[in-house]
Order: structure tokens, then sequence, then C-alpha cells
């Protein structure tokens, strides 16, 4: 089969504490990144498109096979409002440097003029897409999940300037009213959406938009994120998202929407990745579950004619299992028992036949 993509990664998120993550030395991120890299590629992931934190250095260093991993799509820092869900600062720190250079998930920015800057920074530094926060979120130590973010003169300029660059802009989002928002303004993914309600499914549909869910990250939140690092207070926003996401993901299924695979987790929760494929098979079957994480990934990444299908002139991205997961979705959830061959570019990266 080909090899599997994952939508919504943070390669760099090597604890789900983004607050301390900022404090970081990139020398001791990095480290960390490399680890989590194998491991994913070891589960069969040979594409994945990171959602804030990964960089050019991260993927110049796996095409030269510096590091071992997927092959990474990157948007660099997202974009965020002051305030908003990249903002990592606490209510009490008055530090005005927003941009967390070297580590951290996000860059914050105000106003039309910023945004456009931050975004063409993003790009001349090499984003394959560019990343808004247009909504709160769970991580984030200052804002409310119903919040909605940015204006929509600011995500309509990151719009255009992704287009200008032939890229596109996914965005972080969780209500119905920031969705529709965001997707009114052009943004290609929705990233989450667990609360999305029927007339944003319908707006997705009518703007061919996509829909990343992310429910393994939510189901490890709330078992293990507290011992993972998380703050206990930033933990319980997880029970706001927490059951409707299966719920989001069942009404975009039946009203045929484009879903795509994704995870999101974080920190030692990264082990779990494969866990999607076990959480979503209660609402999609086996044939389209493997399909949002092979060709409909590449139709959302613009790289239909590259990945995800096993073709001559496609890349050599190959999985060989002992097993067939079209007849039982857990063999994927067993990579050290059925995935005998791991093949990226050509390159075999694991062997056991």
């Amino acid at each position: 089969m080909p090899g599997l993509c994952d939508a919504h990664v943070h390669i760099t998120a090597a604890t789900p504490d983004f607050v301390a993550l900022r404090h970081w030395p990139p020398s001791y991120v990095a480290a960390h990144t490399a680890e989590i890299l194998k491991g994913m590629l070891m589960r069969g992931f040979t594409t994945v498109r990171d959602a804030g934190g990964a960089d050019f250095g991260y993927a110049q260093a796996i095409e030269e096979g510096l590091i071992i991993g997927p092959r990474l799509l990157f948007c660099g820092h997202a974009i965020s409002q002051t305030g908003g869900h990249g903002d990592m600062r606490l209510p009490g720190d008055d530090h005005t440097d927003h941009c967390f250079c070297c580590s951290g998930l996000g860059k914050v920015c105000d106003g039309v003029a910023e945004v456009r800057r931050a975004c063409r920074d993003e790009i001349r530094k090499g984003a394959h897409q560019i990343k808004l926060m247009v909504s709160g979120g769970v991580a984030s130590p200052t804002d409310r999940i119903t919040s909605t973010q940015f204006a929509e003169d600011e995500i309509q300029a990151a719009v255009e300037e992704a287009e200008a660059a032939n890229r596109y802009v996914m965005a972080h989002a969780y209500t119905n009213r920031a969705i529709m928002r965001a997707l009114t303004c052009g943004v290609r993914s929705i990233e989450h959406g667990n609360l999305i309600a029927q007339k944003g499914i319908e707006l997705l549909k009518q703007k061919q938009a996509y829909l990343v869910p992310t429910l393994s990250t939510y189901d490890r939140l709330a078992r293990e994120g507290v011992e993972a690092g998380m703050p206990a207070a930033l933990q319980k926003k997880v029970y706001s998202v927490l059951d409707a996401g299966i719920q989001a993901l069942e009404a975009a299924w039946q009203a045929n929407a484009n879903i795509v695979f994704g995870t999101d987790l974080l920190g030692s929760m990264h082990k779990s990745q494969l866990q999607e494929f076990t959480i979503r098979r209660e609402i999609i079957p086996n044939t389209e579950l493997i399909q949002s994480a092979t060709i409909k990934a590449a139709e959302l990444f613009n790289l239909s004619n590259e990945i995800g299908t096993l073709a001559e002139g496609y890349r050599a991205d190959l999985l060989i299992l002992d097993g067939n997961p079209l007849e039982d979705i857990n063999i994927l959830q067993q990579p050290e028992r059925y995935l005998n061959v791991i093949m990226k570019d050509g390159r075999i990266y694991k062997n056991t036949l």
C-alpha cells in the first residue's frame, strides 16, 4: 500500500506545555524532534504536514538524510493574534517579544500589514502552507475555545499572500462561527472542527475545502495530558471539545465532505499516532479511512501527482504489511508486528521480510 500521510502534526512539540517549550534551547528541541520524526516514519507515515513549529532546517535535514523521518511539509510558525491560540505568554507576562523565533508554536501579529508581513516571511523561509489561528484552543493559556480570532480582513490578507505564492491557508478552528468566517475568506483546510454545524459543513463542501479532525489528541490529553506535562488548567479545556469531535466527524462523513487524516499529538503522546484509525473506524469504513491518509491527503497537499498512490511516475513511498488493513484496520495499529517494509522515495528504512 502507499505510505501514510498525517495532515496535522507538531514535530517540535516534545511537550504539551507550549508555555515551557518557548524557553527550551533549540538544540534540545532538535534532539527531541529527531526521535519524534523517526517514530513517525517507523509507523508508516512517509509524509507529514506540520501545523506549527517545524521549519526549513528540519525539512532540509530530512531531505539530506541527516535526520530519519517522513517527508515534511512545514508552515514555520503558526500566525496568531495577540492573546490568540499561538500566544503562549501567561497573563502576568508583559514581554512584547512575540516572535518566539527559536522554539515554540506561534508568531503573534495584529493588523493587516503585520499579517501580510508574517505570511510573506514564512513563505520566504520556504513554507509549504500558512497556518492561521482563527479560534481559541486547548493548549493556549489566555484564550477561550469559543472565541473567534483575527478580523476578516486579516484572514483575507493571509489567504491573498498564500495564493500569490501558490500556497494555501490551513486554519485552527473549533466553533462553527470561526469555521464559517475562515471558509468565507478562502481558507483551504479546517483543522480540528469539533464544533462544526451543518451550515459549516455545507459551506466546507461548497468551497471544496477540507476538514482535518484530530480525535486522538483529545482522547490522549484526557487520559494522560497532565502526566505528559500539560498544565492541569489547560487540560480541563479538552472536555469542552472531546465528545463533540466524533459527532462532527460523523456529520461530515454523512454529508460526503472532504475528510483528511490528522492527529495533532504532543510530547509522549506521539506514540498514539495510529490510534486515530481506531477512533475513526466507528464512523468511516476501512477503505475510505485509508484513503483519507493517502489519496485525500495528497489532494489537500496539492501533491496528487506525487504521493498517495502506487503508480508509475509517483514517488516510491511503499508499505508492505503482513495482513490486509482493508479487512482489519487494527493491522495498522501494530507496526512492530505487521509492518514489514517501509520505503520512502525508493529508500528502504525497514525490511523484515
